[in-house]
């Protein structure tokens, strides 16, 4: 299948409108990727640039800068959303249940949700089979918390050309690697379409922070800048709004107190749901059957 076919092009003026329940506004759905970084291969960022420019393994530096968002920055994270009463969604290398258990016990009897994430953390264009690592990412969430993973984000936001089809034959109903839209949108594939859900690459620590070098407030400026658009926008059809994080990133305490103002902020405002990405997908399907339903 073209690619370029896989999602047609839809102007977001020209939709019927989509209802979110009891007259809400907009929905903020909240994403933490906890990752594993293998010692013995080049660390996937740094914070530190290697001495005179040679790089090596093991990175301690680096490594250590990540592990600490599981050791520590995560727990930060975890009682902040605990205190405002969000779930997020878990996005999760496969092999972080083997690892990181005790994140993953966590998050499931907090109810958060798991979101597949690939296996290992390393491009889906690199990996040596896309298939047996979708499946052994699904297998492992599956046999951490009894339920199979329902949405995928691609470490980095990868995907080779097949990426959905993979996904959508092995059972995953969502992605968020595109990020193309403020509602949700059908992708094409050879089983049928597969749902895209907005993710963010805007609102995402790893842009600002480690990519475009903000201060720490940047985070909760143009988040909360970003929210006060989509809600006035949201007058006539619903939006969607990712808030994206990292525990290394976020999670550390110059920056933890921007993740609170963010949330403060947004749960000061009528009208807006913090849902999981399941419970946006089942709210935009149910959408769609009933706009279906009044064309008929």
């Amino acid at each position: 299948m073209e690619f370029t076919k896989r999602v047609p092009y839809s102007a977001i003026v020209d939709r019927p409108p989509l209802k979110l329940p009891g007259g809400a506004r907009m929905v903020v759905w909240t994403v933490i990727a906890v990752e594993q970084w293998d010692i013995d291969r080049p660390m996937p960022r740094q914070v530190i640039s290697p001495p005179a420019g040679q790089g090596s393994v093991p990175d301690v530096p680096n490594w250590s800068w990540h592990e600490y968002g599981n050791r520590v920055a995560f727990w930060r994270l975890k009682k902040i959303f605990d205190h405002f009463n969000i779930k997020p969604v878990l996005c999760i290398n496969g092999v972080v249940c083997d690892s990181y258990p005790r994140i993953v016990s966590a998050a499931h009897e907090a109810g958060w949700e798991f979101m597949g994430h690939g296996y290992l953390q390393r491009s889906m264009q690199v990996v040596e089979n896309e298939e047996e690592a979708v499946r052994l990412s699904i297998e492992a969430i599956k046999k951490a918390t009894g339920k199979s993973p329902r949405g995928w984000v691609g470490p980095g936001l990868t995907e080779t050309f097949d990426t959905v089809d993979i996904l959508k034959a092995a059972g995953i109903e969502y992605v968020a690697d595109w990020v193309l839209d403020e509602q949700p949108c059908e992708i094409a594939t050879k089983s049928g379409p597969l749902i895209s859900i907005p993710y963010t690459q805007e609102i995402n620590d790893v842009a600002m922070m480690q990519i475009q070098h903000h201060k720490a407030s940047e985070y909760s400026e143009r988040a909360i800048d970003q929210f006060d658009e989509l809600y006035e926008d949201a007058a006539d059809s619903a939006r969607i709004m990712c808030v994206s994080m990292h525990p290394y990133l976020m999670g550390v305490p110059h920056r933890a107190k921007h993740v609170r103002k963010v949330y403060e902020y947004m749960q000061s405002k009528k009208d807006v749901l913090f849902w999981t990405g399941s419970q946006i997908l089942d709210w935009y399907l149910s959408e769609q059957k009933r706009l279906a339903a009044e064309v008929k």
